[in-house]
Formats: C-alpha cells, structure tokens, sequence
C-alpha cells in the first residue's frame, strides 16, 4: 500500500484492553469534497476471516484503481478482539452487526467507533450525482461455526430453542429490503462468479432461510436489524457472504471472492453513473 496515496487513521481504541486493539481505518489521500464517497468494512465478525484479509488485500491490489473516481473509506478489521479471539460477538457477548443502529444504547463499542468515524469525515446524505455516499461493501462470512457454535450458544443465552439452519455452499449476498438495487447486485454476483461459487438456493427457494431475490441474493431490512451495511445513506450497500468450509475454495479464493466483489460494485457504479 502507497503511504503517499493512503493515510491510515485511529478512530478508537477497544475497552476491554486499549493499548492492544486500536481501531484503524485507512482514508485516500486524495479527498475531494465533490466526489462520491465508498466504505468498505470487514472484521465486523471477528472470526470471519476473509472479510479482514479481503480488505487488506483490496487495499494492497485495487484500491488505488479507484481513488481517481472516489473518496474510499476502508475499515479492516472493524472488531480486533473478535479477530484475534475467533469470536462472533464481542468481549461483552453482543454481536456487533446487530448494533449499527442510532439508539446508542444499543450500540457496541465496535460499532459506535465507526459511526463516530465517518460522522468526522463531513459526507453529507446519499450521493446523487456527485458528493456523498455512494457505496458501502461490508465483508463478511457465513460458517461451519454458525450453526456448530454461534447459533446454539445464541439460543442458549436468549432461552430460545436452537433451530438448526442449513450453510448454503457458496458465495451470496445479503441486500437492503428497502433498497433492493437488483442490476447491482448482478453485476456484484457475476464479478464473484470469476472466482468462486454462487451459493444455490435450497429446495424452498431460500438461503440462510430468506428468499431470494435472484441468484445468489437475498434482503432484508437491514436498518431495523442493526447491520453495518447500514451505516451509511449509500445507495449501493450490501453484505458479503462468503462459504469457506466449501471443499470447492481455498482461503486465497475466499479473499479473492471479497476483492471481486468490492470491484464489482465500483465498476457498476462507474458504469450507471459515467464515472
């Protein structure tokens, strides 16, 4: 990564040992008030390795492709303790991509860093033709360990009755239900498609049990939930949702998988809006 084209930013530090885990954030250089602004996060899950390291490895061998059409926002690994430990929730047992909503007393310190962070930043609504966000690509992976670790113990702290869910193999995306942004999505899945598998529905047309909206997408309402991929006005947001488990892929795969799919939705924005 080119420090001259990169400054990397503290925007925080974790509680629960500061001096251990920073809060770091890389920021083009180049900022230019009048032009369209894209997140790309990772690590909201900790123990979702490739949404780290895809990041890392966007930042390392795209990013700079990009810095000329928009102002980039990268946070990689947005829980350092969940990354380190191999943990889903947080040192305080909350998951941290439930807690990106306005109500701070619901928020973790994960998420509230972030959106202290890009309130800093001065981007202003959702980019129509030109400044304000645009993009936000949030990385993430769906596991074995969700349904051998993180959903039963889930169930077994809420009182609730583990149900259990199948893992699609393959790649998907999870989108906004009140911003489907079909053709997006599209063109993010047939950029992915050069790396690595679409996740297939399952016989009753679901994936992780929500209905698909085309291949390899699903939506929901990702403000009500909490999601990271919300954080932000952009009009083009979405989760990714990568199978490492799949004897199909490999960890490199996996990586590339996520840089795919960060290119893909810079290159449809490109594309819609003549960038």
């Amino acid at each position: 990564m080119d420090s001259a084209a990169w400054e990397v930013r503290d925007y925080g530090v974790l509680s629960v040992n500061p001096s251990l885990y920073p809060l770091k954030a890389v920021v083009s250089r180049n900022w230019d008030a009048a032009k369209p602004t894209v997140l790309v996060t990772g690590g909201v899950h900790g123990y979702e390795t490739s949404g780290v390291q895809g990041t890392v490895l966007f930042l390392a061998s795209r990013a700079a492709d990009y810095t000329a059409r928009f102002n980039i926002v990268v946070c990689p690994c947005v829980s350092p303790w969940g990354y380190e430990h191999v943990e889903r929730w947080n040192p305080k047992c909350l998951d941290p991509n439930r807690s990106f909503g306005q109500e701070t007393s619901t928020q973790t310190e994960e998420s509230a860093a972030v959106i202290n962070l890009l309130a800093s930043l001065g981007v202003e609504g959702a980019s129509i033709d030109g400044a304000g966000w645009v993009c936000h690509v949030d990385c993430h992976e769906t596991t074995d360990t969700d349904e051998t670790e993180y959903m039963p113990a889930r169930a077994a702290f809420t009182g609730a009755v583990y149900k259990p869910c199948d893992i699609p193999d393959g790649f998907y995306l999870v989108g906004d239900s009140l911003q489907p942004q079909t053709a997006f999505h599209t063109d993010v899945i047939a950029s992915v498609r050069a790396v690595t598998h679409i996740a297939p529905a399952d016989a009753a047309g679901t994936i992780i049990e929500e209905p698909i909206t085309q291949e390899g997408v699903v939506a929901v309402p990702a403000a009500k939930l909490g999601l990271c991929a919300s954080v932000t006005p952009a009009t083009f947001a979405t989760t990714t949702e990568v199978y490492p488990d799949s004897p199909l892929v490999t960890d490199a795969q996996c990586n590339d998988a996520q840089v795919a799919a960060i290119t893909g939705a810079l290159d449809h924005i490109s594309k819609v809006r003549g960038l």
